[in-house]
């Protein structure tokens, strides 16, 4: 019984989601409209439509009759967001970029006081020499390609505040020893949308980065591939970023943010 019951209960499902879809394309319409939209007959449209009033997912205006999403579904969506597990989602785009350049690749986000970057998850690279690192370190914000990163797409004051209250350390002769000389790299970072660490956090180490935005366009977090000087092909610059790029929209995207402006266009991944 219940297996013949299946396919109704499937075709039900499907009727529900093409009448949401359709209110989702038109702030407010009518029944004949969207049973139309829904490829749905208006009887079915019309009981489901009061089913979904009395769970308060839609609202019917008096004098008009037609119908309106509330924002109960949204708050659905914000729920599953707010479970979404941002190092699982980048897990995935960090193993295919250390499948396809072998090389170390980073998760970092900002600690409490935005002066480190804490390194949430990790791949390291295949060959002996390699950036050594480990996750739940710490670096300063100045010195690394994720730190600049998240300095430049946050508020100008407060980058500029965070930076003030640093104590710098050359820990190269790369390395850049104050707060103007940071300033100035932040706004071609965010122009370009890629940041770069030149020999400045380790001797012989360069190091690519670019950011994750969640589903309000904040930059929460930044992606980087890291090479020994002695690997790095500057003929291959622009395709290690691409991949970056690519690996940065994904899991943006996956947060609920589809505005990535940098590199190609969104594929179908």
């Amino acid at each position: 019984m219940a297996a013949s019951q299946k396919p109704d209960n499937v075709a039900a499902v499907m009727k529900v989601f093409a009448i949401l879809e359709g209110l989702a394309e038109q702030p407010s319409i009518g029944l004949s409209e969207l049973s139309q939209r829904s490829f749905t007959s208006k009887s079915t449209a019309y009981r489901f439509l009061q089913t979904m009033k009395e769970l308060g997912y839609v609202v019917q205006e008096e004098e008009s009759e037609k119908y309106a999403l509330t924002l109960k579904l949204f708050e659905l969506g914000g729920a599953a967001l707010e479970n979404v597990d941002m190092i699982q989602l980048a897990n995935t785009e960090m193993r295919a970029l250390s499948e396809s350049t072998h090389e170390a690749i980073h998760l970092g986000a900002l600690d409490e006081d935005g002066r480190h970057i804490v390194y949430l998850h990790k791949y390291d690279s295949h060959f002996n020499l390699c950036m050594n690192s480990r996750i739940g370190r710490r670096s300063p914000v100045y010195s690394t390609a994720m730190g600049k990163t998240l300095l430049a797409w946050m508020d100008e004051a407060k980058a500029q505040q965070i930076l003030e209250g640093i104590d710098f350390i050359a820990r190269t002769q790369h390395t850049l020893t104050s707060a103007e000389e940071v300033l100035r790299e932040l706004p071609e970072i965010r122009r370009l949308g890629v940041a770069e660490d030149r020999e400045e956090a380790e001797l012989g180490v360069r190091c690519l980065s670019v950011p994750v935005f969640d589903r309000f366009g904040k930059a929460v977090a930044a992606m980087s591939l890291s090479f020994p000087v002695v690997r790095y092909d500057e003929q291959k610059r622009d395709e290690y970023i691409q991949l970056l790029f690519t690996a940065g929209r994904r899991v943006s995207a996956g947060l609920g943010f589809h505005d990535y402006q940098f590199g190609s266009q969104p594929d179908n991944h």
